[in-house]
């Protein structure tokens, strides 16, 4: 096919109504992530709080990494009369919104348990809501979409993810609006309205044949026809290899936001440049990945991708050095390009996620991928706390550069096993 051809069939995919749904659904899954990863993190440092309790509050994300267990719930059970995916959604979005609101009424100051079963709450909602938008993206969209869809989709997800921490962390910050961060908070809630209206917009998926019906059709069945349809020694290296692949990257990611504090930035520097900037960084990564795929193809994007992640994780060292803390310009370079490696990993990850599902199984198996990419930032990010009081900022951020190295080798193992592209 011709480039012109190639740009003009890009243009048309853009047009179509799926491809926007997954924009805003996006938006929707971006708004609480950052709450639970990093908002919360940002508002107890400011209040006093130290780094063990900040990253043991890590383990309330847990849910984003078991949320593959809620798989087979959401492929087996329609709540409602608008579909089996847009009934999840809606319940998620307005369980996201009472649970967002909810951090209104609490302090870390007087009691962080509050905090934590606020944003434990938020944890659960947020975790099914990208199951069933992950199943309902991979079955609204037709195979030769799906790189396409994944990157619109992180768009949504990023400009989610900017709104709450970039916006809500300026106008917590006295030089800007000067809320608190209970009022951010019933902000934030209010967004969650355009998630609920996507959905009602949406059109339900429809897929060949019944979904499951028992047990064993919705919970076995899923993980037998994955080994089966790939062999057992590509599936498990296909399963260590998202483990692995920003385990790193997200890893150091955990401590991100205590770091920001820790080196003297304030929350309008903080949300200027690690947000603002990040976020169209981030943009630009997402864009390029997509065409990236679209030209070269899934496995050496995501060979090239993870060794940008894996370098640019380790330039968060230089941030501590006597001449560079503090520095706004020295800040913007490093979150510049972590966050554009971070786009190009990202578009790559999700778009080899979801080849690998069966459309029959799509809720399971993608939320059994996505729970495994977050498994070990949830786990181990949970000590990075202790890590850092331990050892330092420095040594972390190189440890987490190094931790890239076994998903960069799992690439050649898959490519060996299989062919992918």
């Amino acid at each position: 096919m011709k480039k012109k051809e190639k740009l003009a069939e890009l243009v048309q995919r853009l047009r179509k109504k799926r491809i926007w749904i997954n924009l805003l659904l996006g938006f929707s899954a971006g708004l609480p992530i950052m709450i639970v990863f990093s908002v919360v993190k940002i508002w107890a440092r400011r209040e006093g709080v130290d780094l063990s309790t900040i990253g043991l509050m890590g383990l309330v994300a847990l849910p984003y990494s078991l949320n593959f267990l809620m798989g087979p719930v959401l492929d087996r059970y329609t709540p409602f009369r608008l579909g089996r995916r847009r009934s999840w959604l809606i319940i998620t979005q307005l369980g996201l919104l009472f649970s967002i609101f909810s951090l209104t009424f609490c302090d870390p100051k007087s009691s962080m348990f509050w905090v934590a079963v606020s944003t434990l709450l938020i944890a659960i909602f947020g975790a099914i809501q990208d199951v069933a938008i992950d199943a309902y993206r991979r079955e609204i969209l037709p195979d030769e979409e799906i790189g396409i869809g994944a990157s619109i989709y992180v768009y949504g997800y990023r400009v989610g993810m900017l709104v709450t921490s970039g916006g809500g962390i300026w106008l917590a910050d006295p030089d800007t609006m000067g809320l608190s961060f209970n009022q951010v908070f019933q902000i934030i809630s209010l967004f969650m309205l355009i998630g609920i209206a996507a959905t009602f917009i949406a059109s339900e998926p429809v897929v060949e044949g019944k979904g499951p019906q028992n047990i064993k059709e919705a919970v076995i069945d899923p993980f037998v026809e994955f080994i089966n349809r790939r062999g057992w020694k590509t599936a498990l290296s296909i399963l260590a290899f998202i483990f692995f692949f920003k385990f790193g990257d997200a890893l150091v990611g955990t401590m991100l936001s205590t770091f920001y504090v820790d080196m003297g930035y304030s929350n309008k520097v903080i949300a200027e440049v690690t947000k603002g900037i990040g976020f169209f960084s981030s943009m630009a990564g997402l864009g390029v990945g997509s065409l990236g795929i679209y030209r070269f193809g899934v496995v050496p994007c995501l060979l090239c991708f993870g060794i940008l992640q894996c370098i640019s994780t380790s330039l968060f060292s230089i941030l501590t050095f006597t001449s560079l803390k503090g520095s706004w310009w020295a800040l913007a370079a490093v979150i510049g390009l972590e966050d554009f490696s971070s786009g190009l990993g990202t578009t790559a990850l999700i778009s080899f996620m979801a080849t690998m599902t069966n459309k029959k199984y799509t809720a399971t198996q993608y939320a059994l991928f996505a729970s495994l990419a977050a498994l070990g930032k949830t786990l181990f990010g949970s000590f990075a706390g202790f890590i850092v009081e331990g050892i330092g900022y420095t040594p972390f951020f190189y440890i987490g550069s190094l931790l890239a190295i076994p998903g960069l080798i799992l690439v050649f193992v898959m490519n060996r096993l299989e062919d992918y592209d």
